[in-house]
């Protein structure tokens, strides 16, 4: 049971981990979006 428990766990903080990369990189993408949307000359 604790063995289970622990492979849950460590499943859990990988997925929660992953996550975190995924939003960041569509905050990226979206503020990349943004600079070229401004109008601004060399911004894209």
């Amino acid at each position: 049971m604790k063995k289970l428990l622990t492979i849950f766990a460590i499943s859990g903080s990988m997925l929660f981990l992953s996550a975190c990369n995924t939003v960041d990189g569509a905050a990226k993408d979206v503020e990349s979006v943004g600079d070229c949307a401004d109008g601004v000359q060399g911004n894209c």
